[in-house]
């Protein structure tokens, strides 16, 4: 066992108030935005006597590796991040921890049981705008070093607390990255939308891409108003849409059939999907006439090591082949429009930093935290993906996301409290720690 275990767990519970105290600041900050949410971060960070750096950016001008995403799918203008550090480069590991500031949109607020900007606490539960994303995530790797401090101790290796917008392809983590932020290691503190909370470590992220396909149709030749009785001289896109999407099941089944992950198929019995989740036409008051187009969309989860230009290929070749037995495609093929993508990535349970964390883990909670595979997309990948930092992420139990339409946000106190004590503790473990310097804040 850690041997500052004991410590860290009785000034965890003397500090109870002051820890769950910061998330509730953070929440009521959300009522004024991103930059007043960012200023207390910043603001708590220096108060522990961190190092702390303004850093601006333009999501639309950070390098695309690995992943794309149409233009209008990101916030345009620009963003800022946080970066506060504190320890000494090279005097022991380097441990990066990233979360984001950024929730969603206010809306829908009259529907709330609970105020949603003062963080009230409801049984065993704290609710409030954006604590579930992200804002535990950022009040967990601040609260965590400032329990080192309350401890006397820092750390000895560079510990780096970023927070940086993510929501809308915001790429902040991405941005800094590619500017030159490194680490040893990296951890993504965001709460679980798995109901397993601490018991798990996101360790494994598919990949993930979303597609639309327009399928074009030509009326009937007729000026007469009400088409029907013309159908069968029209190419009814909807029709036409069913054939791709015949054509993609074809597709999803052969691929079910190749690719194998144990992890995914011990967890869901398959190790990708393409999900065709929307199909539409061109807008029509009347239901008497062809429509010109209609549009399918959806996306495909691919297991790592995939690569992401491998699963394009494969429905492009898909849709073309769709011309080879039908004249109309031939002459109007399906056209196919690639809206985002992201490639996988994974840290095995034998890596010295899931190990690190396990055991931090188990030491504050005694569960033996496992691995849960089915966090497609999660930002773990950013710093893998992008320059080669193993990665995992944490997060307390937490549930109804207004990102999944829901109200009364809410996460787990007292997993909460847990997860600044294994941050605490992993850092201890990864980075070492020494005694607070005379004249540091404390």
């Amino acid at each position: 066992m850690n041997e500052f275990a004991p410590l860290l767990a009785q000034t965890v519970a003397s500090r109870r108030e002051s820890i769950i105290g910061f998330l509730r600041d953070l929440i009521a900050e959300t009522r004024h935005g991103e930059a007043a949410v960012l200023r207390a971060i910043a603001k708590a960070s220096a108060d522990m006597g961190c190092l702390v750096e303004w850093v601006e950016y333009d999501p639309q001008a950070v390098p695309m590796v690995e992943e794309f995403a149409a233009e209008d799918a990101m916030t345009p203008g620009l963003r800022q991040c946080v970066v506060a550090r504190i320890g000494t480069p090279g005097a022991g590991r380097s441990l990066l921890f990233f979360g984001h500031p950024d929730s969603e949109p206010l809306s829908r607020l009259d529907e709330w049981r609970h105020d949603p900007f003062k963080g009230e606490i409801n049984g065993d539960r704290i609710h409030g705008w954006g604590v579930a994303d992200d804002l535990a995530g950022v009040a967990i790797y601040t609260q965590a070093i400032a329990l080192l401090k309350a401890c006397g101790l820092q750390p000895k290796g560079d510990v780096i607390l970023v927070s940086t917008p993510s929501k809308r392809h915001a790429r902040g983590v991405s941005a800094l990255l590619h500017q030159g932020l490194t680490a040893d290691a990296a951890i993504y503190l965001h709460p679980a939308e798995s109901g397993l909370g601490m018991k798990e470590i996101k360790a494994f992220a598919s990949g993930q891409l979303e597609f639309r396909i327009r399928v074009e149709g030509a009326a009937p030749p007729t000026t007469e108003p009400l088409q029907t009785a013309f159908a069968h001289l029209a190419v009814n896109p909807v029709a036409k849409a069913f054939r791709v999407f015949e054509a993609l099941m074809r597709l999803d089944e052969r691929r079910g059939a190749q690719q194998h992950h144990p992890l995914l198929h011990q967890a869901v019995g398959r190790s990708t999907n393409l999900m065709v989740s929307t199909m539409n036409c061109d807008p029509a008051d009347s239901l008497s006439r062809v429509r010109s187009e209609c549009w399918l969309g959806g996306a495909i989860s691919f297991a790592p090591p995939e690569p992401m230009a491998e699963v394009m290929r494969q429905v492009e070749e898909a849709l073309a082949a769709l011309g080879q037995g039908d004249p109309w495609f031939r002459e109007h093929p399906p056209q196919l429009q690639w809206e985002s993508g992201v490639t996988g990535a994974e840290v095995s349970s034998e890596h010295p930093l899931y190990r690190a964390l396990a055991g931090a883990i188990e030491q504050v909670t005694g569960h033996v935290p496992q691995v849960n595979p089915m966090h497609t997309s999660s930002d773990i990948r950013n710093p893998m993906v992008q320059k080669g930092i193993p990665t995992v992420g944490l997060g307390p139990l937490c549930g109804d996301l207004s990102q999944n339409g829901q109200t009364d946000e809410w996460v787990d106190v007292e997993d909460y409290l847990s997860a600044v004590a294994v941050v605490a503790t992993t850092i201890v473990d990864w980075c070492g720690v020494e005694p607070v310097r005379a004249g540091q804040a404390a």
